[in-house]
């Protein structure tokens, strides 16, 4: 069974330290990380924030990357590809050696916030004992097993609440006008109009939370 583990690493143990640091109201935000056949971990990232000239210029100073590039920019904020150093391919060895995905990460000035699948509890011990062994410090602040589908547990939704969104969605309760109101819907799905706005609540809330922040179980 597969496991998500949610951890915090200071952001001068990880990547973009320099850049960081000299803009600290910019946030970098992981979109996915990709392993070329030479085994160079290359990440595109999303840079948003009001000092976009500061941050570049330091950018380009940065150790932690290479041959960066500008890829897009859309409402102020601008996706970078770049390719990590060996200062912090030590951290993201897992991605290429263990096999774990990379599902969320977002950088500050103050720390990186990560969320990453392994395979199984084995893979996840192997990235614990590496990161001991290689002096790389970290806070785990969450653990669970993948016990829905994908969709579901990448998403921090309950079963009953993916069902209840995906039924929103197709009977077009998101549409403009709607298609179908909230009592009509609570009827196709068999409960109350109560029980379906504490569904909505909660799924939207768990929906918001997995894919603009990481949680953490103070959160819960």
């Amino acid at each position: 069974m597969s496991i998500v583990a949610e951890f915090s690493v200071k952001a001068d143990d990880f990547a973009l330290y320099h850049a960081l640091t000299t803009a600290p109201e910019m946030i970098v935000e992981i979109e996915r990380v990709v392993a070329t056949m030479e085994d160079r971990v290359m990440p595109y990232f999303w840079v948003s924030g009001d000092d976009h000239e500061v941050f570049e210029s330091a950018f380009r100073e940065d150790e932690s990357v290479t041959n960066a590039a500008v890829i897009d920019e859309v409402e102020g904020a601008r996706l970078y590809r770049a390719e990590w150093t060996k200062n912090v391919e030590s951290l993201v060895y897992a991605y290429v050696e263990l096999g774990a995905t990379i599902l969320h990460a977002i950088g500050r000035a103050e720390n990186w916030e990560l969320r990453m699948r392994f395979d199984d509890r084995d893979a996840l011990s192997k990235f614990q004992s590496y990161c001991a062994e290689h002096g790389i410090p970290y806070e785990l602040t969450q653990l669970k097993a993948q016990e829905q589908p994908m969709a579901s547990a990448q998403y921090d939704l309950t079963p009953k609440q993916r069902e209840t969104l995906l039924t929103a969605l197709e009977s077009g309760y998101y549409d403009v006008p709607q298609a179908v109101t909230m009592g009509e819907l609570a009827a196709q799905l068999g409960i109350s109009q109560q029980a379906l706005s504490k569904r909505f609540h909660a799924g939207h809330k768990n929906l918001i939370r997995s894919t603009l922040t990481i949680s953490h179980p103070d959160d819960e």
